[in-house]
């Protein structure tokens, strides 16, 4: 039989009998048991009822978190000239072009977030199999390739985040910090699950949301009402 330390067996039993809680109900649980040395990330998980290896199944998107994600997020972009001068002036960490592309190929990765203008995507494509299994390759879908560089540079580095179903359907992301107010947290989370809700894709059939669980980094996570987090309760 497995043994837990004191700060993980008091979580689980704080956690013990809590199923389909409220929004409310969770956040409280998640904080109150959030009890690292570290500020620890409050994290979001949707099971939902795609299949994404069929391209009108999948589901993808970004959103704006009214309270931010409390987390520093680097920024690259592929720009040249003037776009690369607006880049640096919105407060991207890394701009460049081929020189990027060389030191990316070269292993050297210390970014969140990938920005290019369309005309670099010739030279970012070359990094489809490095950036890809990553999640950074820039994508007009979810606004990282653009002319509107100062905007997208703005909005990675106030807190946007971007989900992408997995292959077994499930959308995670994180939502804030454990040092966030209940408030906060709550808002962050309803506005997580409104974006993905308003993502559904044409091909998705029955049940969209099919769960909603939250957690922090260390701690043992909670299932979420549907219906509480989606308006509906």
């Amino acid at each position: 039989m497995a043994k837990y330390g004191k700060r993980t067996t008091a979580a689980r039993a704080a956690f013990a009998g809590k199923d389909n809680v409220s929004v409310s109900e969770a956040v409280a649980l998640i904080k109150s048991n959030a009890t690292a040395k570290f500020d620890e990330t409050v994290e979001i998980a949707m099971q939902l009822g795609v299949d994404p290896r069929h391209a009108d199944q999948m589901v993808r998107g970004t959103v704006n978190l009214p309270n931010g994600t409390g987390k520093t997020v680097r920024v690259a972009v592929f720009a040249r000239g003037d776009k690369a001068d607006e880049a640096k002036a919105a407060g991207a960490d890394i701009v460049g072009a081929e020189d990027l592309m060389e030191s990316i190929q070269g292993g050297t990765i210390d970014f969140d977030r990938c920005i290019a203008t369309p005309d670099m995507m010739a030279i970012v494509g070359r990094l489809g199999k490095v950036l890809g299994p990553r999640n950074l390759m820039p994508n007009p879908r979810v606004g990282t390739v653009t002319m509107d560089v100062k905007e997208a540079v703005t909005a990675a580095k106030g807190g946007q985040v971007q989900f992408k179903a997995e292959k077994a359907g499930v959308v995670h992301a994180g939502i804030g910090k454990a040092s966030f107010t209940a408030e906060q947290l709550e808002q962050n989370m309803l506005a997580f699950v409104d974006a993905v809700g308003k993502a559904k894709p044409a091909g998705a059939k029955g049940t969209y949301m099919k769960k909603i669980a939250v957690s922090s980094t260390m701690g043992p996570g909670v299932s979420v009402d549907v219906a509480s987090a989606t308006g509906n309760a």
